[in-house]
């Protein structure tokens, strides 16, 4: 798997990982499960950028790519 798929999962993941930490902590319990998919989709991010070197530009590219690639 290349860069750009670990960018975009991870950051997919981080994204649908916030709503469940918001209602746990409003809630008043700990989001436990929303935390290990935040730890997943961290560790994907930080993957990528290790591999690249990712300006805030690029971002939408790598998405592009991904889904470009998934379509065809």
């Amino acid at each position: 798997m290349d860069a750009d798929l670990y960018l975009t999962i991870g950051l997919v993941l981080l994204a649908f990982a916030l709503p469940p930490i918001l209602g746990a902590l409003t809630e008043g319990r700990a989001p436990r499960a929303a935390a290990i998919v935040v730890l997943v989709g961290g560790t994907l991010v930080v993957m990528a950028l290790n591999d690249r070197q990712y300006t805030v530009d690029d971002i939408p590219h790598a998405f592009v790519r991904v889904v470009g690639r998934f379509i065809n």
